[in-house]
């Protein structure tokens, strides 16, 4: 299973939310570029960026960072938020993302998902955001009546071929990943998965390693140091 280390961009700068609340906002750093640098120093070979204006707005808002660290960095950058049409999931590409991560666009407008993945393949990877069960849209502030195993079947269908899954719930709290959840949607999407949400401590990873999930999305914990980064090295 791979770690893989997340920055989350709020005006330019590393924040952290709890459960997705944008009125719950820790900064840990102003410098996204010196954090990519940290993490990779110390082993990591993906990094999962996060332009958390651009989902709540509709458009990337960011573009500027991810192509800083593409050009900074050997980081092979995961990059979602506001990715709604071919336009941007191009410009995200063009700006040095190696995947793209759709969400509200893959409930809202399937159609959309599909040629994306017609068009680019692997490159894009659905992220499932699921606040109890149903999935949540536009920077987490909606939440669907469409339940999250539902979409996780529908994207593959789609397309997709990587799936990122968040439960909103244990998002930026420290309290450990949803496994039940994680595991219903493993079953249903049959494509891997990438877990997100929660991961506090090395005894939360071991037991997502129990599971079948690719990789490990954690951010949080690593600024907080309740996950040393050298666990960055352990885990890849």
């Amino acid at each position: 299973m791979l770690l893989i280390p997340a920055i989350d961009l709020r005006d330019g700068v590393c924040v952290r939310l709890e459960q997705g609340d944008f009125n719950r906002n820790t900064q840990y750093a102003a410098d996204p570029l010196e954090v990519a640098q940290r993490f990779a120093a110390h082993g990591a070979t993906w990094l999962h960026l996060v332009d958390l204006d651009g989902a709540k707005n509709g458009a990337p808002r960011h573009l500027d960072v991810l192509s800083r660290l593409a050009g900074a960095t050997d980081l092979n950058i995961e990059f979602g938020g506001g990715l709604r049409d071919l336009a941007t999931v191009e410009q995200a590409l063009a700006a040095g993302a190696k995947r793209v991560v759709i969400g509200t666009a893959a409930l809202e407008t399937p159609a959309f998902l599909e040629q994306a993945c017609r068009e680019f393949g692997d490159r894009i990877v659905v992220g499932l955001d699921a606040r109890d069960g149903l999935v949540a849209t536009r920077g987490w502030l909606q939440t669907s009546q469409t339940r999250a195993v539902d979409l996780a079947t529908t994207a593959v269908t789609n397309g997709a071929k990587r799936i990122i899954y968040t439960d909103i719930a244990t998002d930026g709290m420290l309290t450990g990943p949803n496994l039940p959840g994680l595991t219903a949607i493993i079953q249903a999407a049959g494509v891997p998965v990438i877990a997100s949400g929660g991961v506090a401590t090395v005894e939360h990873l071991m037991a997502l390693s129990r599971t079948s999930v690719e990789a490990a999305i954690v951010g949080k914990a690593l600024y907080t140091g309740d996950i040393p980064l050298h666990a960055l090295s352990d885990w890849h």
